[in-house]
C-alpha cells in the first residue's frame, strides 16, 4: 500500500458514512410517511404495520453499522495522526493534515496557506516521499 493509499483510507470511510447516514434520512422520511398512511386508514382495511416494522429494523441495522464505521474512521484518523506526526516538515505536516484528516480540497489547501495550486502539488509529493517512510514503520 502506497502512503497516499493508506492516508486516503480515512476519506472512503467517511463518504462511506455520509452515504449510510443519507439512507438512514430516507428511511426516516419513508417511515413518517408509511406512518401518516397507517394514521389516514380506516380500521377496517388491511394495514401494513410489517412494513413499518421492516422500515425500523432496517434503520437500527444501518445505525448500528454507522456507529461501527464512526468508532473504525476515529481509529483511523488517530493511526494517520501518528503517521504525519513523523513527518519533520511542519508545511508537510500541515498539507497531509488538510488534505487526509481534514479532507479539504487542493484550492481550499492552496488558500489555507497561501500558496498557488502547483507549489501545493509539489508539496504535496514531496511529503508523501517522506510520509512513506512512517507508512512502513506502521504496517
Amino acid at each position: 500500500m502506497t502512503a497516499k493509499e493508506y492516508l486516503s483510507q480515512a476519506y472512503r470511510i467517511d463518504r462511506m458514512v455520509k452515504a449510510k447516514l443519507e439512507q438512514v434520512r430516507s428511511l426516516r422520511e419513508l417511515s413518517m410517511n408509511a406512518a401518516a398512511t397507517l394514521s389516514s386508514t380506516p380500521p377496517s382495511g388491511t394495514r401494513k404495520v410489517h412494513r413499518m416494522e421492516d422500515i425500523i429494523a432496517k434503520m437500527l441495522d444501518l445505525e448500528s453499522e454507522i456507529n461501527a464505521d464512526i468508532d473504525a474512521l476515529v481509529d483511523l484518523k488517530r493511526e494517520i495522526m501518528a503517521t504525519i506526526k513523523g513527518v519533520e516538515n511542519e508545511d508537510y505536516r500541515t498539507l497531509l493534515e488538510l488534505r487526509y484528516l481534514c479532507f479539504k480540497s487542493w484550492n481550499e489547501i492552496a488558500a489555507d496557506m497561501r500558496y498557488n495550486i502547483n507549489s501545493i502539488f509539489k508539496i504535496h509529493r514531496r511529503a508523501l516521499d517522506k510520509c512513506k517512510l512512517a507508512v512502513k514503520v506502521v504496517e
